[in-house]
């Protein structure tokens, strides 16, 4: 007799979100659609992507932004609570319930699939499939644990506290679970990689941007043994990415440079087109991020404004020497008036989604690029600056710098960038520079060129992922501290609130109501 497979339709019912909506899972939702063939396989993975993004809570976390004062108005209890690592209460479509039901939907999504490729066989037509699938379910584990755990420690892992890793359907109702350790829930996800990049085939896409095509699944897979401190992976697969000639597949950032400038809308659209070649994987979210890392008002007490981007990143003083309005191909815009001050590099657009035109309601929107060429480059320029192999990492920070800066590039070399380090001191909260002190959880820098190497990378990582919300892992990855300030009518007052490297707050607190169904919280 043929086997059928059901598929639940909303999948906030499943996985652990289970236990977040007591009352809705008061019984079992009916709404099924059957999957039994490969073409309804293939349509279910479009749903094995978070719909909801990490990118405000680990912005607003990292020390990407300062605080404007309470005179600001344009700012709400969410954001504060962000920006001063305390734990969220505040109902956001971006906050951290947001993301952990967003992403085990997802998993959720990814396990069905695999389910349903079981059930049909697991016929080579389906090979593409249950390759996505695998890295859809190891992607949606890895930002929840790099969200909600502390960063990956070769022994202190073995007993940090991990998040569930859901390997098959859920069938029960308002299930328990118990935190395994990241250790385990790392071997859990480099388990899926390995079995799910051999099987992916770009050819069964129709707009491949949008999955997890081969250069995506490959820069993932290279983000991932970078966070696991696995260094020759990450050149192994980071070679697969970029090719032979990565400096062909780096964004075109002259072209950005070129489109109007009076307006950051334009440029953030082109920033994510599909045809861009350096856009890997793209995915929507729900979200404000267009708003708040955009030419308005909102969000503007917490921001990224002339005091960072003066003294630690978009228009201070590189290798290539003092920012002018001439150094970069695209470079930053500047918005400054009563109650903003915001220094922008656009990254994503304001979308709205019209539900009712006629009455003006919808949804908030954006597209964001999760994963880019430009990634796959740095991550292999830093293992190749931990492999020692100076030379190679030089290369590929040489290629991100002729593609990024219009003055200067070629002045970076070894001497320079090693000069340049020297010339900052390490950072004090009265002093606030780009060299800040590093303290790596299970690894070590050594003092000298390795170290310099390591500033310089983190630099223009920091440049390149601005607003997207990577900066918060670095800061996890390499204990860095940060201390937080205020700045209203001119004056800049440090505060008394440090993060410290391997702070308890690193690890977001996991949403409340989970924590209330009985789920172990991060210790405080």
């Amino acid at each position: 007799m043929k086997k059928k497979y059901y598929i639940l339709i909303s999948f906030t019912a499943v996985a652990l979100a289970n236990i977040s909506c007591n009352d809705f899972l008061s019984e079992l939702p009916d709404n099924r659609a059957e999957v039994n063939t490969p073409e309804k396989v293939r349509k279910l993975l479009v749903s094995a992507y978070p719909t909801n993004s990490y990118i405000m809570c680990t912005e607003l976390s990292s020390d990407n932004v300062d605080f404007y004062g309470e005179r600001n108005p344009n700012g709400t209890r969410f954001m504060e609570e962000l920006y001063s690592w305390l734990d969220v209460t505040e109902v956001d479509n971006e906050n951290p319930a947001s993301i952990w039901s967003t992403c085990y939907s997802a998993i959720a999504s990814a396990n069905y699939a695999l389910q349903a490729i079981e059930e049909l066989g697991d016929t080579d037509n389906m090979r593409p499939s249950k390759g996505e699938a695998l890295i859809c379910r190891a992607y949606a584990h890895f930002i929840l644990t790099n969200v909600f755990c502390q960063h990956y420690h070769p022994t202190l892992s073995e007993t940090d506290l991990g998040i569930p890793y859901m390997e098959k359907p859920e069938t029960e109702l308002a299930p328990k679970y118990e935190r395994p350790s990241v250790a385990y829930d790392y071997e859990k996800m480099a388990a899926d990689i390995e079995a799910g990049l051999p099987l992916i085939n770009d050819s069964q896409y129709d707009i491949p941007k949008y999955h997890f095509n081969r250069n995506a699944a490959y820069t993932f897979a290279s983000r991932f043994y970078l966070y696991y401190q696995q260094w020759d992976k990450v050149i192994e697969y980071a070679n697969v990415a970029l090719g032979a000639a990565p400096q062909t597949m780096l964004r075109d950032n002259a072209f950005l440079g070129t489109l109007p400038q009076d307006y950051l809308g334009p440029v953030a659209q082109a920033y994510i087109r599909a045809d861009e070649k350096a856009n890997l994987l793209l995915i929507t979210a729900y979200s404000e991020l267009g708003l708040v890392f955009g030419n308005y008002n909102v969000g503007s007490r917490y921001s990224h404004g002339n005091l960072i981007a003066n003294t630690e990143t978009i228009q201070s003083e590189g290798p290539w020497g003092v920012y002018t309005e001439n150094t970069f191909y695209s470079g930053p815009w500047r918005y400054s008036s009563t109650n903003m001050d915001k220094v922008l590099l656009p990254r994503m657009p304001y979308l709205f989604e019209y539900t009712d035109p006629v009455a003006g309601i919808g949804y908030r929107r954006t597209v964001y690029a999760a994963l880019t060429v430009e990634e796959a480059l740095l991550n292999r320029a830093e293992a190749y600056i931990m492999k020692k192999n100076y030379a190679a990492a030089l290369a590929d920070m040489k290629l991100w710098v002729n593609n990024t800066v219009k003055t200067g590039a070629n002045l970076v070399t070894e001497a320079k960038i090693e000069s340049w380090v020297d010339s900052y001191n390490y950072y004090t909260p009265e002093k606030p520079t780009q060299k800040k002190t590093l303290e790596p959880p299970g690894f070590t820098i050594e003092a000298g060129k390795q170290e310099k190497f390591i500033h310089f990378l983190l630099y223009i990582r920091r440049h390149e992922t601005i607003h997207m919300g990577m900066r918060w892992f670095d800061v996890k990855r390499y204990g860095i501290t940060v201390t937080r300030r205020t700045i209203e009518n001119g004056e800049i007052t440090v505060t008394k609130n440090v993060l410290a490297p391997r702070d308890p707050r690193c690890a977001i607190q996991i949403p409340s109501d989970v924590i209330a169904a009985g789920f172990t919280p991060n210790p405080r």
